[in-house]
């Protein structure tokens, strides 16, 4: 008896000292909603949760010492080389400890899946206007725990000391060096002398299992708690309101799910890490200052940055007795500090823009928002044109082209291909807003053609259902802030009122309206008579937004 009334007697003794029953009955039915998107943030926290037990069994084998030693294990083509200490326990691990070599390449691949479920996430997150109030401070989360995950992997990459990763450190170093006036300091301090020095291994190791693990993981408990508070966001539909969740509660039906989810995102990365080698660092060799590993390439992840510093012509200038390398300066630190800078501040800047500063709880389809999704396919295509530049020495190798006509082409391409992407993005996304239009108005194609007794052939049409009809329905339409209402009381132009005017005709413009009540009694044929007021309660008429602040 006392056996099955220890639970609950241990739940009453922490209920007396710290309340906890009523915050569990509270959390524990909690109301999640269920759409496979929402999937992303949760294979961001289990890899997570992989990468941190993986990682503390590494630790128990690993020597973050760059002493140099005779290596005398059992890979024989280096024995008796010179190398740090930390190479030799890499290899060590891959071919003396039991297991070692599995959990190394589990641990590489929870990583790259790790950053690959935050950028996915975060696309999510902007694609849906997840963003908007009140989870500002969340996305800046998402963009913060994002930079710490490139500046996590980078430092985990580093530490086997091989040829490979040498080479990085070494590109990271020159990125310190472009710094004016104070790059000598910089790479002073980070690598505790000239470069390699003996102390960048040590730092890194502590960095990347201490530090910056300790601040994602204390951010990933915050985004957590946020998501709690704020409740989760939900796609439009039948019953779905700014003011309500449907879905399963956490216990026990997605408690349940989640469990289960977990074990598939482990599965698949131990049948990665079993299967599909990963950084072989026996092959690279140890690092040596004087020497480059040929066909070099970062995980994805870094290959943008990567692809950067290929891409940006070799400019240098002296000033004041100082060279500035323009390549690096720009490549390196300048373009990728604007990058995260304008993604972190992106939800600030498109409240101002539309002046919608009211709190959104339900998501939107990217087509319901044709200038934001055209910018993110346009970052998009920018990006990835980027990462192909990173490889250019292996596509030029492997197809037998020119690299340097690969470069041209990327430097043009870069200018060019975004504008042409954010307008073909923009056009698709506006006609499928005119396509639903048309669907709501006169009801989805049936493929049967009938002759009029005039001889005219139409097609017939049938009403879509009330649930679709609801759905496409859900969307907000917006008017432009007109130029009046950029103005104060007294008619005098608001600070930076006549630019927020041209930037939302840009951003609304040319956004395809919802029909009104009238144009659905007048089709009342295709959707039913009767559904013309219920349409009503989503808003037909445009709204103009800088009334709302």
């Amino acid at each position: 008896m006392a056996v099955a009334n220890a639970p609950g007697g241990a739940a009453t003794y922490l209920d007396e000292r710290l309340g906890t029953n009523a915050a569990a009955r509270k959390n524990l039915r909690k109301v999640f909603p269920e759409h496979w998107s929402f999937m992303l943030g949760e294979i961001v926290l289990y890899s997570f949760i992989i990468l941190l037990a993986t990682g503390v069994y590494l630790t128990l084998f690993f020597k973050p010492s760059m002493q140099e030693v005779a290596y005398d294990g059992s890979y024989l083509p280096l024995q008796g080389v010179q190398m740090s200490e930390a190479y030799a326990s890499t290899l060590d691990i891959s071919f003396e400890v039991r297991g070692g070599l599995l959990v190394r390449q589990i641990h590489h691949w929870s990583a790259l899946i790790f950053v690959a479920g935050i950028v996915l996430h975060l696309l999510r997150v902007f694609f849906t206007g997840a963003f908007r109030k009140p989870r500002e401070l969340n996305w800046l989360i998402g963009v913060t725990l994002f930079v710490l995950a490139l500046l996590e992997g980078f430092a985990g990459y580093s530490l086997p000391d091989d040829l490979l990763s040498g080479t990085g450190l070494r590109i990271a170093e020159a990125i310190m060096l472009s710094i004016p006036v104070v790059g000598t300091y910089v790479q002073f301090f980070v690598f505790g002398g000239e470069f390699p020095g003996e102390d960048i291994i040590p730092r890194l190791y502590v960095a990347h299992v201490l530090l910056i693990p300790g601040i994602i993981l204390a951010l990933i408990a915050v985004h957590l708690m946020l998501v709690v508070v704020h409740k989760h966001t939900q796609f439009p539909g039948p019953g779905r309101t700014n003011d309500n969740v449907v879905g399963f509660p956490l216990m026990p039906v997605y408690m349940a799910k989640a469990g289960g989810f977990f074990f598939i995102v482990a599965g698949v990365c131990a049948l990665l890490g079993g299967l599909a080698q990963i950084n072989p660092v026996w092959f690279f060799g140890p690092y040596y200052p004087d020497q480059i590993s040929a066909g070099s390439q970062p995980d994805w992840y870094i290959g943008f940055l990567d692809g950067l510093v290929r891409v940006m012509p070799n400019w240098e200038t002296n000033l004041a007795g100082h060279s500035v390398s323009w390549n690096l300066l720009l490549a390196g630190l300048a373009v990728p500090g604007v990058m995260f800078t304008l993604l972190a501040l992106y939800p600030f800047v498109e409240a101002w823009v539309t002046g919608d500063r009211r709190e959104h709880h339900l998501l939107d389809r990217p087509r319901d928002a044709p200038v934001r999704t055209a910018l993110g396919a346009m970052s998009l295509a920018f990006y990835l044109l980027l990462v192909l530049n990173g490889g250019n020495d292996i596509i030029a190798y492997t197809f037998g082209l020119s690299i340097n006509t690969i470069t041209r082409t990327v430097q043009v391409a870069l200018f060019v291909l975004p504008p042409i992407v954010f307008a073909l993005t923009k056009r698709a996304c506006l006609g499928l807003q005119r396509r639903e239009r048309e669907r709501i108005l006169h009801g989805r194609e049936t493929g049967t053609i009938k002759r009029l007794p005039s001889g005219e052939f139409i097609e017939v049409h049938a009403p879509i259902s009330a649930q679709e009809r609801f759905t496409l329905m859900a969307r907000q339409t917006y008017q432009p802030i007109s130029a009046r209402a950029a103005t104060d009381e007294n008619g005098i132009p608001a600070r930076g009122g006549r630019r927020r005017s041209r930037l939302s005709r840009f951003w609304f413009a040319d956004t395809v309206p919802k029909p009104t009540a009238e144009e659905l009694h007048a089709n009342g044929h295709a959707n039913g008579q009767a559904n013309g007021q219920a349409e009503l309660s989503h808003g037909d008429e445009p709204t103009e937004l800088a009334g709302q602040q």
